[in-house]
């Protein structure tokens, strides 16, 4: 048991992509504020670029990582086993009271194992989605880090519905929240001032905003050329912004679409973008089309079309209340899509419960109380 009276909790908190840096800024600034907590901040290095790790920490008031591991990109199972040696050296040096794991990358499950095999509590925040689709491999890093943790923190109801079924104990979950966007609303008036979409001679409402990273998408030529084909056909309603990865670009090229895209005047291929620039295409899109997770979340948020493409979700909350749309992958369809959004035709969301910006305080003081 630990006297919050004499002692202050050594928490560390676990970074490993940019999606992670959103959500951990959140429970970084909400654990300082709640006064009970000593901070470490680890960076594992998982996604790693100098310029977009740097403003992204700025922009979202991040104190500079305690500790950086250097893990780089590799196979699943290299940089498993890099993050798992580097945070026991960590942990060895300074222990921590517990170990907070944000989301479903290979940090994120790596290091509750290795958290969990030293005896530390492991803490999962943003537990319980599921796709049910084991094909991807998010969607076993979810299942095995919310096995192993001490305590779950569930964003949406799907999550506590599954892990019920999964026969996880209620002591062990409590539903508060989405973190990620208590740091979308803490910076969205900031995000609208930048007017980047204007700068960048956008038209509000009259644009198409699109990601794609998943190798279910990137890596399959058959689907990445429909992909493709889909934004050449957007490109004809409207201009179409794609912040788009090195590697993605490659692969376009290798299939015979890199010089379409990037020649097309309606196309802009753009290397990625900070976090206040890419929120305020977000606020000004005629819709999204991703394959992302948290892009689903945001745009349900800020209440703007969005059209997934996969065959599945692990956030129905976005589909059953909000303004997102699972598509197939076809570009007849993405185009129809395209349509509907420009002529003011898509569904009318709604911000789901607790979505309310303050679902890292609401961890805060559980945590405490779960701690004692």
């Amino acid at each position: 048991m630990i006297d919050h009276s004499v002692y202050m909790i050594k928490a560390a908190l676990i970074a490993g992509a940019r999606p992670n840096f959103i959500k951990i800024a959140a429970l970084e600034k909400a654990f300082r504020a709640n006064g009970s907590f000593k901070n470490t901040l680890i960076h594992t290095g998982q996604h790693y670029d100098a310029k977009m790790s740097d403003i992204f920490f700025r922009q979202l008031g991040m104190p500079e990582p305690d500790m950086f591991l250097g893990i780089g990109s590799g196979s699943h199972a290299t940089q498993t086993a890099r993050v798992m040696t580097e945070t026991e050296k960590v942990f060895l040096a300074d222990r921590p009271d517990v170990v907070v794991v944000v989301g479903d990358v290979n940090s994120t499950v790596a290091t509750a194992l290795t958290a969990k095999k030293m005896g530390i509590p492991v803490v999962h925040v943003e537990a319980g989605l599921r796709s049910f689709d084991e094909g991807m491999p998010e969607e076993i890093n979810r299942i095995v880090t919310d096995a192993i943790s001490d305590m779950l923190y569930v964003s949406e109801p799907s999550g506590m519905v599954h892990l019920k079924n999964e026969g996880v104990a209620d002591s062990k979950m409590e539903f508060v929240g989405n973190v990620m966007i208590d740091s979308l609303r803490q910076f969205e008036d900031k995000a609208r001032e930048t007017h980047y979409a204007e700068s960048i001679g956008l038209s509000k409402g009259r644009y198409f905003l699109i990601t794609a990273h998943r190798p279910a998408m990137v890596d399959n030529d058959a689907q990445l050329a429909l992909f493709g084909n889909a934004l050449l056909g957007l490109s004809e309603l409207g201009d179409v912004v794609f912040p788009i990865h090195p590697r993605t670009s490659k692969r376009l090229e290798s299939i015979g679409l890199g010089e379409a895209l990037a020649s097309n005047p309606r196309i802009r291929l753009t290397e990625p973008i900070g976090y206040l620039e890419f929120m305020n295409l977000m606020m000004n899109v005629g819709l999204i089309v991703t394959d992302s997770g948290g892009i689903q979340e945001e745009s349900t948020a800020l209440l703007v079309p969005c059209a997934t493409v996969r065959p599945n979700t692990e956030r129905p909350v976005t589909i059953d209340e909000g303004t997102n749309v699972l598509m197939s992958l076809d570009v007849e369809a993405i185009v129809a899509a395209g349509q509907k959004a420009l002529s003011g035709g898509w569904k009318k969301g709604a911000i789901p419960e607790l979505w309310d910006g303050k679902a890292s305080e609401r961890i805060a003081s559980h945590l405490v109380g779960f701690l004692s």
